[in-house]
């Protein structure tokens, strides 16, 4: 991933102002050895980057430019092949919460894992992919040049139904309104030096507006009433089930018998995020993230039983099978991320890796 957001600092006194904040940042003139870790810790603060001894020997080629006005953040990056990660103990430790669209200019969108999606689900491929920055993932990518915006979720939110649904979606090119995008993003990366801050606010609100737009036709939300009916409903299930987390009991079934739903409808709305069971399963591991990290003295055993689970080995495979690691493990991460200030840890992947 290109570059990841900070909070943003309170202008005092104008506060109404835009002003652009900008920074840049290249690997080329560092020695070869010191190259990916530099870019590991740029963006480390977010998301980590795991090299290995062999990446780290063989150097990595990285720059970019990064622009943030009144909120959302613009990139222009290229970067060699690499790994990204996104941890569930780091979205349990950070408050980071923007969504991330990234349109490639040049290479794929890699292949992303570490959420939950349909089988049919597009891999890596041409186009734009979004990123909740509230949900874990992994991306095996390939070298590219990338164009990304970092968006605060209440523009998501306000435009795009059901916005955390998007998590991990392909807008391929070609579809409908990529190219407006494509083109709209790319006269950015070229205008945007030269821009005066509120006309380089006009034109990202504008890319932050075509991309929501973008994503909810992907989705066949183009009607407003059936957009509006959609997202009442996904809300009206999402509020329910994390409200019943810790009933053990709670189905699918159950659900929507409760809210006297349609069950085909429910279902198939759900399909994208692998079925409405899928969806609770991943809720309550969530939830069971979220608690072993603010409950550090908590047993494992009393977080799992907690959230429905019916034994403790029963909640740790289908932990490690959500997140590629143990709950212990990842309380452990959680911890040493908090004691370091969510300072990438310095382990080095091995050589197989």
């Amino acid at each position: 991933m290109s570059e990841y957001p900070k909070p943003p600092r309170p202008v005092r006194g104008d506060v109404q102002r835009p002003r652009i904040e900008t920074s840049s940042f290249s690997t080329r003139a560092l020695a070869t050895d010191k190259q990916l870790l530099a870019w590991r810790k740029r963006v480390g603060h977010v998301v980590d980057v795991p090299p290995s001894n062999k990446q780290i020997a063989a150097g990595f080629g990285a720059n970019i430019d990064k622009y943030t006005v009144n909120g959302i953040i613009f990139t222009d990056s290229r970067t060699d092949a690499m790994r990204l990660e996104r941890s569930v103990a780091r979205v349990s430790t950070d408050s980071l919460r923007d969504y991330a669209f990234h349109v490639f200019l040049e290479g794929e969108t890699g292949n992303v894992s570490g959420l939950h999606k349909k089988r049919s689900a597009t891999g890596s491929a041409q186009g734009i992919i979004a990123f909740d920055l509230n949900q874990p993932f992994r991306v095996e990518r390939p070298a590219c040049r990338v164009l990304t915006m970092f968006v605060p979720r209440a523009i998501v939110d306000a435009g795009l139904p059901d916005g955390e649904s998007i998590h991990g979606r392909i807008v391929l090119q070609g579809s409908p309104l990529a190219g407006l995008v494509l083109d709209h993003v790319t006269a950015i990366s070229k205008e945007i030096p030269w821009l005066d801050p509120g006309a380089a606010s006009d034109a990202l609100t504008t890319g932050a507006r075509l991309l929501v737009a973008a994503f909810r036709k992907e989705s066949r939300l183009m009607g407003a009433d059936r957009a509006a009916l959609q997202a009442a409903v996904m809300g009206q299930v999402r509020r329910y089930v994390e409200a019943n987390l810790h009933q053990g009991d709670m189905t699918p079934t159950g659900v929507v018998d409760a809210l006297q739903l349609k069950r085909a409808t429910i279902y198939r709305w759900f399909e994208h995020e692998g079925g409405l069971g899928a969806y609770i399963r991943h809720r309550r591991l969530r939830m069971a993230a979220d608690e072993l990290v603010r409950f550090p003295q908590l047993p494992v055993t009393a977080i799992a039983y907690g959230l429905g689970f019916k034994s403790a080995s029963d909640f740790t495979r289908a932990f490690r099978r959500a997140f590629d690691v143990s709950p212990q493990d990842m309380r452990a991460h959680a911890f040493d991320l908090q004691q370091a200030g969510a300072a990438p840890p310095s382990t080095v992947l091995p050589e197989s890796s």
